[in-house]
């Protein structure tokens, strides 16, 4: 049997479609419900679901008096508040295209952005670094457009733009990934297949408003279904945690690997007697970390697998739990092989991950790289770039990546981005940047040079702080007399670690 999952089609979209007003279609059937609680150690921040719908649409009316029309890009520049989530819908709404980005880009990567999307405008946190734009529309002024009168939500064609997100490309240089309005109902497709959600949860997350994990998993799915998401407020401890947890009676918590290795870290026993279990996603989970959340707390914790290309399509659940060290098994709806360079090989067999052009998650493109989309596809299947096995029940296995992109902190980070950052230094003659394993499950980037000398590490870490957003930069760097290469003279990116090793005492 060849390593294809295709058990049946997901349900079309409708048409016309808008993902905002899918996001609030629970809204006037439950008007006073909680749909979000900002925990604070103060108490709390809740915004009922007819006081969230309000907001999003007076912001959609407050945009489009800004002059914003349909199809306009909008670049994020946002912190960590709830104004992010409601400037995002709101844009939607009325068919205006937002381009979510994390805070801690710097101003040279913000520039770079602005150049690839002339956006017509950026909202803007002054608190948040980004490069000059002609139209800026501030903090306080998205703030007073949420008592505005509703604007209408603008239907139309499920497969036009509806926004724009950023992934690490393989080539170095980050990539706009357009999506659809229809991606969000794919999402429902993770509501049985992963999550276990019911409108009656209470669904924590412990990330940032503005990262499209915390964004997906964190509001917008519990929000589709009618349920109540909590949002830890911005600085949390995570030691706090497993206190907020209890106290606001949550029953879903999703975070990251890191954040559940940091909530283990002080404790061998986490009562929670609400929960019922957790969802995590952003790198892979080791085994090990899964064990011990399970004696920790005494329930699941349920993996995903997933891009920016595609959000998470493979994961396990607690009507299908994965088996060993596997992630899980695609979704119900999901059409999902691994590839070799002929097609899909047999099962058991190591191959590319692939997904389905046909799955209404997956991206319309990459924007002003089209051809870049193209090559990524091998017939009808999006190639992931990962590699996997799919076993006979069509649970699959991760094996690793095909083309060295590094994890930290649950972001995709291309070595060659910071290669690129580092080779500019003085006194670098060749950089190499890899993921290393500073404790069990826990990896930071390390960048790896050669020079005429040792260069100050205090003074390298001043220069990737002002040229790397945070997650992007390395936490330590070697000096070595000659990186390791191929006969081809090509870096061997995955022989860096065992280095990094020799020179830790």
């Amino acid at each position: 049997m060849l390593s294809v999952f295709d058990q049946r089609p997901p349900q079309a979209c409708p048409t016309p479609f808008n993902l905002a007003a899918h996001v609030l279609q629970k809204a006037d059937s439950r008007p006073e419900k909680v749909a979000l609680s900002v925990l604070r150690s103060t108490g709390t921040e809740d915004w009922t679901y007819s006081a969230l719908k309000a907001a999003i649409l007076g912001t959609a009316s407050g945009l489009l008096n800004a002059g914003l029309k349909p199809s306009d890009i909008v670049l994020m520049r946002l912190g960590n508040t709830v104004d992010f989530p409601i400037a995002y819908l709101g844009a939607i709404a009325v068919g205006i295209v937002p381009v979510p980005t994390s805070s801690q880009l710097t101003e040279p990567e913000t520039e770079r952005m602005i150049a690839d999307l002339n956006p017509a405008a950026i909202l803007r946190d002054p608190d948040v670094a980004c490069a000059a734009h002609p139209s800026q529309i501030t903090l306080a002024a998205l703030s007073d457009m949420r008592t505005l009168p509703p604007a209408e939500f603008q239907f139309g064609d499920p497969n036009r733009l509806a926004y724009v997100v950023y992934t690490s490309g393989t080539s170095g240089k980050p990539r706009a990934v357009a999506h659809a309005h229809r991606a969000i109902w794919a999402r429902q497709m993770m509501v049985d297949g992963w999550y276990g959600l019911r409108d009656t949860d209470r669904l924590c997350h412990a990330g940032a408003f503005n990262w499209t994990y915390t964004l997906g998993t964190g509001l917008m799915d519990p929000w589709t279904i009618g349920a109540t998401a909590l949002i830890p407020e911005p600085g949390t401890d995570p030691d706090d945690l497993p206190t907020l947890l209890r106290e606001h009676r949550a029953t879903i918590f999703a975070a990251a690997p890191g954040v559940f290795r940091k909530l283990l870290k002080t404790s061998q026993t986490l009562p929670l007697p609400d929960l019922r279990h957790g969802l995590c996603a952003g790198e892979k989970l080791s085994r090990h970390l899964h064990a011990q959340w399970a004696d920790a707390t005494g329930t699941e914790l349920y993996e995903a697998y997933g891009m920016s290309e595609c959000s998470t399509f493979i994961s396990s659940s607690p009507a299908h739990p994965a088996r060993g060290d596997a992630l899980g098994q695609p979704q119900p709806g999901r059409r999902v092989a691994i590839l070799g360079p002929d097609g899909p090989v047999p099962q058991g067999q190591e191959g590319t991950i692939a997904i389905h052009r046909s799955d209404p998650g997956l991206m319309l493109t990459y924007l002003n790289a089209p051809d870049e989309a193209e090559a990524r596809m091998q017939g009808d299947w999006f190639l992931t770039g990962d590699q996997g096995a799919m076993a006979i029940d069509g649970q699959i296995t991760y094996l690793g990546r095909d083309d060295d992109m590094m994890n930290a902190g649950g972001y995709r980070v291309s070595p060659v981005e910071v290669e690129a950052a580092l080779s500019k230094y003085p006194g670098i003659t060749q950089v190499g940047a890899a993921a290393v394993e500073v404790k069990q499950d826990t990896f930071v980037i390390a960048a790896f040079y050669t020079g005429p000398a040792k260069l100050d590490d205090a003074d390298l870490h001043a220069y990737v702080e002002a040229n790397l957003a945070r997650y992007k930069q390395p936490r330590a760097f070697i000096h070595m007399p000659e990186l390791p290469t191929g006969g081809n003279g090509k870096l061997l990116r995955r022989a860096l670690p065992a280095y990094f090793k020799a020179n830790t005492p």
